[in-house]
């Protein structure tokens, strides 16, 4: 194996819940347990214990029992999956939508859909490691565009118009980017794909349930929405499992030629019934967002205040630029002396001298995290 510095080699921790979503035990070597306030999971609406979404599941349990046991295509399809589907579909006003195991395999299936070997990819320079192996699996030329960089990407798109007029390019970008916080001008973005014919896929899948209309994620709203999104459930949906919604044509070709389509075993019929669950809830509580959103506004001013540089970005992903590998890793130890956990992600997650914390804000965290988190913020 390659040989890999010390602060940049990755360790498996185990961990198992404490008192409530909001905190976490780490399962240590020698037994012991350490209770930790988790600033670090994707949980952002803290269903992943809500009773609604466990009682779903345990029906479906019983029901169904633990595995869907085949393809879609054979024996693996159940109610719940058509049920969750056409639910989704309605509320992101799309028609089709297909449900996958993994928010990586969904993305994958995205972009060999929708391009080719005659394809140019233009891609956001940040996305997403499963898009980027999507555009290899299909064969496409990827073109990177600066992040975020609508000029950048018309400039580029002006490119591909001229040297390939019969295939339309694909533009490829995040609606809220994991690492950064950051969101993209979408309807900018979605304007120029239509000038130049190019198809738009886009990942929602840390925006939605919290970013948007009612937590619709940002493409909900585009005067001309993107050709395909994908989007998980073991984000703010707090299951597991993703889908890729798109319109009528589109969604039959998927189903008739997408080999991570065909050839994986359905979705557990308990993490489709929880998804579901949470669908309902995030529909009964539209504001839930933009609390969130909210108390993300206030983190950001009062890190500032610290004298750190402003997180940027709008939603509850918080990226602290930090610089120096070892530099973020002796923050997160910090913190988690102080019984906080806020994971420290360095390159090749990031960029070289990008090692940041990874700052995540949910909606159950406990009253006066953030007093501790800024006590214990210091960097030496």
């Amino acid at each position: 194996m390659k040989s890999i510095p010390p602060a940049r080699l990755r360790k498996l921790r185990t961990w198992t819940h404490y008192e409530s979503a909001s905190k976490l035990l780490e399962i240590q070597k020698n037994g012991n347990l350490k209770p930790l306030i988790d600033l670090a999971s994707n949980d952002y609406l803290g269903l992943s214990r809500h009773p609604k979404l466990i009682e779903a599941a345990q029906k479906s349990l019983d029901k169904n029992g633990v595995g869907a046991g085949s393809s879609r295509f054979i024996t693996g399809s159940r109610p719940i999956h058509q049920e969750l589907e056409e639910n989704l579909a309605k509320w992101l006003g799309y028609e089709r939508v297909f449900l996958f195991p993994s928010g990586f395999q969904a993305n994958l299936a995205a972009v060999i859909s929708l391009a080719n070997r005659h394809t140019n990819a233009i891609a956001d320079r940040n996305i997403h490691h499963s898009l980027i192996t999507g555009i290899k699996a299909s064969g496409a030329k990827l073109i990177r565009f600066n992040h975020n960089d609508v000029n950048d990407l018309e400039l580029r798109l002006k490119a591909c118009k001229q040297d390939s007029a019969a295939y339309k390019s694909l533009v490829i970008t995040e609606s809220l980017f994991s690492m950064e916080g950051t969101s993209p001008p979408l309807q900018e973005i979605s304007k120029i794909c239509n000038k130049y014919k190019a198809k738009l896929l886009v990942d929602e899948a840390h925006a939605l349930g919290v970013l948007g209309t009612e937590g619709k994620g940002l493409c909900r709203d585009l005067p001309i929405p993107p050709t395909m999104i994908s989007g998980t459930f073991g984000k703010a949906f707090g299951s597991g499992g993703a889908f890729l919604a798109t319109n009528f044509e589109l969604g039959e070709e998927l189903l008739q030629t997408s080999g991570a389509f065909r050839y994986t075993t359905a979705l557990a019929p308990s993490l489709a019934s929880a998804a579901l669950a949470a669908l309902n809830l995030i529909k009964a509580n539209p504001t839930w967002g933009e609390v969130l959103q909210s108390q993300a506004e206030s983190w950001r001013n009062k890190i500032l205040e610290k004298g750190f540089t402003r997180p940027p970005g709008r939603g509850q992903i918080l990226s602290l630029i930090i610089g120096q590998d070892q530099d973020a890793l002796n923050l997160q130890s910090q913190l988690e002396a102080s019984g906080i956990l806020c994971i420290a992600i360095r390159p090749p997650t990031v960029p070289e001298k990008t090692a940041r914390l990874r700052i995540i804000l949910r909606r159950n965290l406990p009253e006066g995290i953030l007093e501790k988190f800024l006590l214990n913020l210091r960097q030496k």
